[in-house]
């Protein structure tokens, strides 16, 4: 389909989400957001597509489900057990990984690592998209790695790209990054969204016919979200975020999506000068190291995934000088906002007057429920300027009748606690233990 004149149509296609118009606009018709349309060569209707369409329909192999035999898909460890926990146990054959975290945090550190561990025993495959060979040479050096099987291509051409993963049948091949490639059968440049969905989509198309594990690095926007159109996350199998302050040590790996394990497990990371480690006892990072009982400290038991792990909530209350501020780091603000009017509604805190700030310690995000009643306690405590009881940890979400409401998995946080020297629980009477767990008081409040 052409203008007169023989020039494309084209269409205007918004770099977040992905929805087109027909012209452009200031705002995106589909998820609202100013200035993302971008103008694109709409694809030609193919000629004749109903007859093509019948034909297809008749070659077509249908099945039924009950006739399709179901097995487990072989996992294959990477050697590095927190990245395995975060994909489930390991990749899997034809799987679409995608890693996305800001500049600098460490993904390319960490999967240089992985491939150069399964070099070994594997066939693996770096695409650099952004670095020249000579440059992830120095880094492998840095890093001391042994490298000799790890085969290395510096391309962003995507043709060149398949026509060498095709060649080559690597087990592993990483794509760093997705949006530096480009396809000669596009015209938009590289990093369009246009450009990034048809690369990930022949990636992925790739990946399931021959069986090679593919993982993409992915950009992240300011926000924090994977650049370009949400639809990337949903032609992948597995999404992982990085997490992590890039001032702290300290790197955390989320598992987002993942049509092959958990969603919400974590791997957690040391960075060194020798790459990324895997921390063994992650607990330890998220709980300060107190002389005694501080007000407005209160420790939570979070579930992450299959993984229990004990995180200090930390509440600042101070009288405001204008408008109150709410603000969090780790946290969701709006959450801390109803909290905040629950306990003003059924226990007669008042904090309308008052600047309140809450933290996660360690940089972890918290975005389970259950960190309700640790976040009003440490906000009470804080206003009170009373500290909790030593050895206590608490879980439970709170509701907005105020009542205390249960949380997933109540005995394995309650074991966790225990393992790590806590005395006392404060936990939904929903959670209350049938048998008395050894070395910890479960104290259950409605």
């Amino acid at each position: 389909m052409a203008r007169a004149g023989g020039t494309a149509k084209t269409i205007f296609t918004c770099g977040e989400c992905g929805a087109s118009a027909a012209k452009w606009q200031g705002q995106c018709p589909g998820c609202g957001l100013w200035n993302t349309l971008v103008e694109t060569v709409a694809e030609a209707p193919a000629v004749g597509s109903q007859r093509r369409f019948a034909a297809l329909a008749g070659a077509a192999g249908l099945q039924t489900l009950s006739d399709i035999e179901a097995r487990e898909e072989d996992r294959l460890p990477t050697g590095i057990g927190e990245f395995d926990r975060a994909l489930g146990g390991g990749l899997v054959r034809g799987g679409v990984v995608l890693l996305g975290g800001d500049p600098g945090i460490g993904k390319s550190t960490l999967l240089l690592q992985a491939l150069a561990i399964l070099s070994s025993t594997h066939e693996v495959l770096y695409v650099s998209g952004e670095e020249s060979g000579q440059q992830i040479a120095l880094r492998a050096r840095r890093l001391s790695l042994v490298t000799g099987g790890l085969k290395l291509l510096a391309e962003i051409n995507l043709e060149r790209i398949l026509a060498t993963l095709q060649s080559v049948q690597p087990r592993v091949a990483v794509i760093d990054s997705i949006q530096t490639l480009w396809s000669d059968q596009l015209s938009p440049a590289p990093g369009s969204v246009a450009q990034v969905r048809e690369c990930a989509a022949q990636l992925t198309r790739l990946a399931k016919a021959s069986g090679i594990t593919v993982i993409l690095v992915g950009h992240v926007t300011k926000e924090g979200a994977l650049a370009g159109p949400r639809v990337l996350e949903h032609i992948v199998d597995t999404v992982l975020y990085f997490e992590g302050d890039t001032h702290s040590s300290y790197r955390l790996i989320r598992a987002v999506k993942n049509r092959y394990g958990a969603v919400n497990e974590i791997g957690v990371f040391a960075m060194t000068d020798r790459g990324l480690k895997g921390v063994s006892n992650p607990s330890a990072i998220f709980l300060s190291q107190h002389g005694a009982d501080v007000p407005g400290s209160c420790v939570l038991v979070s579930q992450e995934g299959t993984r229990p792990l004990l995180v200090e909530i930390q509440a600042l209350v101070d009288q405001a000088h204008g408008n109150p501020r709410r603000l969090t780091v780790g946290l969701d603000a709006q959450r801390l906002a109803m909290l905040l009017a629950v306990v003003h509604r059924h226990a007669g805190i008042v904090c309308f007057d008052q600047d309140v700030f809450v933290n996660a310690v360690g940089g972890v995000k918290v975005v389970e429920p259950a960190a309700d009643l640790a976040v009003v306690l440490a906000i009470v405590s804080s206003l009170k300027n009373r500290a909790l009881p030593g050895k206590l940890v608490v879980f439970g979400e709170v509701g907005l009748a105020g009542e205390i409401r249960p949380a997933p998995r109540g005995q394995e946080r309650l074991r966790e606690a225990a393992k790590l020297g806590f005395t006392r629980a404060l936990i939904p009477e929903a959670n209350q233990p049938r048998q008395p767990i050894a070395g910890i008081e479960a104290i259950a409040v409605r």
